[in-house]
């Protein structure tokens, strides 16, 4: 990707490419990161005269070294440069020898002398991982951590005799995350920010525009190099301390501690909040209370009583295993393999040999590390080991975990049989008593069939719009969770079970999660009740109940996916079949909105799942609860892991990062034009994505003075007040024909004053609470815009008086075309009303298409003539006539014009993640 863009620069850009200054450099250091600065500035056009780096370890080159060589760049590999505080000479020339004008020292773990580090024209610029003058000294990152700083960051300075004391050329920073380890700083910020800027830095000193700023002493710290030896856990310390220190360390050296009389280093370690889960107690030397080993992994206590937990734990013989794991009873017994699984132990056997070249025989006690190994080379074996064996669900914990050649071999004979898929799944639940029964809430991310905090450990309360308390804490994802659900995802479709799967196997776990949906049909509408603030018995009949029916509608389409038969023009004596072949598109993304929560999934996600597809699905911010019970219930009906990922979270990161992502091939959007539009555009501008958009609507609903006026009151106040009025569908604006317009303005009123508004749960209530206090204040805004306009205000129009998000069924008369309120949508209880002469059809026409949007429509007449020309001159995705919502499974659902494309419901809605395939054969 990065040579591509390079190509398109030279394309487009020669005066930035060819005409800029360019320099003659030494790289002096090691490792990945030097490499890709290396790689980088020789790509940028300067010359790459000589790299100094370190000796071969164990016969294997260093990466820098590797790149070099196989660019035919001159490497020298000098165990040192100075003896006893001295230079030595020979090295020194050698080094003068390659003329260079600039030293670049990206990483660089020996000590350099002056005479090479002021020797060339520019002298010498190095990369250091802290915000200078903080954290000098080697583990600088380390200490960034151990100290809970808020801000991480590097500097590229100037060289000079101090350690790490010369003149800024320039900074970055970044927010460090509460859980962010030393490992995803480096990934996340400080490796792929620090290479763009020693390029850049190395093109300011070209142009002679790099500045020196000195350094100020105010704030300077040096902390020491952290050692295994230095390391251990002082737990006479708060949790957050002992939460620092153990992420400050990980993964290298590792902090560590003493359990049962023996050193053991503990990783991945965050902050515990809300209830201590049961466990099994375990006692710590020189902790204040025991720790705990449970389900989720080992809980640690401070001295200010808060808990931390721990997921994985290593011994003194390098072999790792899942905290939760470490009562389990002895070492399992081994599987005795197959012939073929012992032939592709032969083969992973040559790849051990391949990484370990050092070593004369992989034997079956050969540990993996013992023997050289480093987590560059954890890497390439994972990679390569799946490479030979697509389906294998290894990570590269795996291998920490199986260290020796013989347990790596049993970890991963067991995986290839499937052996470790039976894993109980952990919830945490939120839970509460509510509506006479006992709701259990899952709150954390779902992703790759696990449910977990956020990597960055964050959360955020979701609200009962009924009286605004706050339900529970829920897992506010991030970036780097999005990336991971969407590998999960991408692994599950290329190398699970699911891309492999019979269709009609497939259609029955869709059949068997509609039943679990159906079995837990209450409990769902009871958090969708009180997470979204939707009446109860609509919520058990609507949200819930068309979820089911949506689901099994879409697991009958599993086995009937078709292709066609062509016939083509054959250029004799040739026989040709020419057929089709419907094929899932791959990870898809779904992200919907907060007024139907389970049934928008349902709508998306049972097509994108019938298709064959995988999924990484954002629920609305505000409604999280029942999009996250849904991937219980997933797990229990057998759906296997990594197919459907959940993510809460906001809409700019998750969303964002969604649209943006290259490894997504479709996203399904549920939500407003304006966020549509930016979805449309970051989705094109990432990978061309397919894309489904299901935007705003101001529905026109007609009513004709030959209408059955008792119908046209009840259904026309349905169209505005359904699911209290947060409904895509909603009539954003009626035209009532003049001769019938104050007796139906009459009735409309009338009725509203018999609704009832309360409590969702009560069974008698008719209308709820909007869904958050933002909305609930938009609404009011929306309604004095009407007033100020000049439309009349004939009821309602204010928050009612009681705790909670209630706001009055309104209705607007008089309005006319110009207005706001005749143009916009308002998304909840307002019903605009505007009058039209008697008998002018064509008039009323043309004003209700008038807009911009398109998603719905409705008219009401007896006259059946009357009725068929005005739906077909309606520009909407769907038309009503004599009646309003009424939408089925089977029928297609989706908007014109501004409102979006692509349909969700029936047939259709598979075409939206599927693609075709045409295969011509010669016989």
């Amino acid at each position: 990707m990065l040579w591509t863009a390079t190509q398109v620069l030279r394309k487009f850009s020669t005066s930035s490419h060819y005409y800029q200054n360019k320099l003659k450099l030494a790289i002096i250091g090691q490792s990945l990161f030097g490499q890709e600065v290396y790689s980088n500035l020789r790509k940028q056009g300067h010359k790459v005269v000589g790299v100094f780096t370190v000796p071969d370890k164990d016969g294997k080159a260093d990466p820098l070294a590797v790149a070099a060589e196989k660019d035919g760049t001159p490497v020298f590999k000098f165990p040192r440069w100075r003896v006893k505080g001295k230079p030595i000479p020979d090295v020194v020339d050698a080094y003068k020898s390659v003329g260079a004008e600039l030293n670049v020292m990206p990483f660089c773990s020996q000590f350099i002398p002056m005479n090479v580090i002021d020797h060339p024209q520019h002298g010498s610029i190095i990369y250091h991982p802290s915000i200078l003058p903080l954290h000098r000294g080697a583990s600088a990152i380390n200490w960034t951590l151990i100290h809970g700083d808020k801000k991480a960051g590097f500097s590229v300075f100037w060289a000079d005799d101090g350690l790490d004391t010369g003149p800024i050329l320039l900074q970055r920073e970044c927010s460090v995350e509460p859980n962010d380890t030393v490992d995803m700083l480096y990934n996340r910020f400080l490796f792929p920010e620090g290479i763009k800027a020693m390029v850049e830095a190395v093109q300011l000193i070209a142009d002679g525009k790099a500045p020196r700023i000195p350094q100020t002493e105010e704030g300077a710290s040096y902390e020491g190099i952290q050692k295994k030896s230095n390391s251990r856990v002082d737990w006479a310390q708060p949790a957050e301390a002992i939460h620092n220190w153990i992420r400050g360390h990980d993964k290298v050296p590792g902090a560590w501690t003493v359990i049962d009389g023996q050193p053991v280093t503990l990783y991945g370690s965050s902050m515990l909040g809300g209830s201590v889960p049961a466990g099994q107690a375990l006692e710590i030397e020189g902790a204040s209370q025991p720790g705990l080993i449970t389900k989720s992994g080992l809980v640690l206590y401070g001295t200010d009583g808060n808990a931390l937990l721990v997921k994985n734990l290593q011994f003194e013989d390098g072999k790792m295993i899942p905290a939760s794991k470490y009562f389990s009873s002895g070492e399992s017994s081994s599987v005795e393999l197959t012939d073929d699984e012992k032939k592709m132990a032969e083969e992973i056997r040559n790849i051990w040999k391949g990484i370990l070249s050092n070593v004369g025989a992989i034997e079956e006690t050969t540990d993996f590390f013992k023997s050289g190994a480093a987590s560059m080379d954890v890497v390439r074996l994972v990679e390569e080991v799946k490479q030979k064996c697509a389906g294998v669900q290894l990570q590269n914990e795996d291998v920490y975990m199986a260290t020796t050649f013989h347990d790596f071999i049993q970890l991963f004979v067991r995986k290839l049989r499937g052996e470790d898929q039976e894993e109980e799944l952990v919830v945490d639940y939120a839970t509460r008593e509510v509506n006479n029964m006992t709701v259990n809430m899952p709150y954390q991310c779902f992703i790759d069939g696990k449910f977990e905090d956020a990597e960055n450990g964050k959360s955020y309360d979701t609200i009962n719009p009924t009286d605004g308390s706050v339900i529970c804490k829920v897992s506010y994802a991030s970036v780097a969770d999005v990336d991971r659900a969407v590998a999960a995802a991408k692994e599950a479709f290329d190398s699970g079970p699911w891309g492999r799967m019979n269709p009609r196997d497939r259609g029955s776990l869709l059949y068997k999660l509609a039943d679990l949906m159906e079995e837990h049909q209450e409990e769902l509408a009871t958090i969708e009740s009180i997470d979204s603030g939707a009446v109860y018995t609509l919520a058990l009949k609507t949200h819930v109940g068309m979820s089911i029916q949506t689901f099994r509608y879409f697991a009958g389409w599993c086995d009937k996916i078709q292709g066609k038969t062509i016939p083509i023009n054959q250029a004799r004596p040739n026989r040709n079949l020419t057929f089709t072949k419907k094929e899932p598109l791959g990870v898809c993304a779904i992200v919907i909105p907060w007024n139907y929560p389970l049934m928008m999934l349902a709508w998306k996600s049972a097509a994108c799942l019938a298709a064959g597809n995988t999924l990484v699905l954002k629920p609305a911010q505000v409604t999280p609860l029942t999009a996250l019970k849904f991937a219980e219930l997933s797990v229990v009906a057998g759906i296997p892991k990594g197919v459907i990922n959940i993510l809460p979270g906001s809409g700019g990161m998750v969303g964002q990062r969604l649209s943006d992502h290259p490894d997504i091939r479709k996203l399904g959007f549920t939500g407003s034009t304006p966020i549509g539009k930016q979805i449309m555009k970051s989705c094109a501008l990432s990978n061309l994505k397919k894309v489904s958009l299901e935007l705003g609507g101001k529905s026109p609903l007609i009513i004709f003075s030959d209408c059955n006026m008792d119908k046209a009151v009840q259904m026309g106040m349905s169209s505005v007040f359904f699911n209290k009025g947060e409904n895509c569908i909603a009539a954003g604006r009626l035209f009532v024909e003049e001769s019938i317009h104050d007796e139906y303005i009459s009735r409309v009123v009338e009725e509203i004053k018999k609704m009832k508004i309360g409590d969702p749960l009560d069974r008698s209530t008719d209308h709820g609470p909007q869904n958050h206090k933002a909305h609930l204040d938009k609404l009011l805004e929306y309604c004095e815009t009407g007033v100020k306009e000049g439309a009349t205000l004939v009821y309602g129009g204010k928050q009612v008086d009681r705790p909670g998000f209630f706001m009055e069924p309104t209705v607007f008369t008089d309005v006319e075309d110009h207005m706001f309120i005749a143009k916009e949508e308002s998304f909840g209880p307002v019903m605009v009303v505007s009058k039209f002469k008697d008998g002018d059809v064509d008039g009323v026409l043309q004003r209700a298409n008038d807009t911009e949007y398109g998603l719905a429509s409705g008219v009401f007449t007896q006259d059946i003539s009357k009725a068929m020309y005005v739906s077909e001159r309606l520009e909407a995705g769907t038309v009503f006539v004599n009646t309003y919502n009424k939408t089925d499974v089977a029928s297609p659902f989706g908007g014109f014009k501004q409102s979006g494309f692509g349909k969700d419901l029936g047939e259709d809605a598979l075409l939206e993640y599927l693609k075709t395939k045409a295969v011509t054969v010669e016989y």
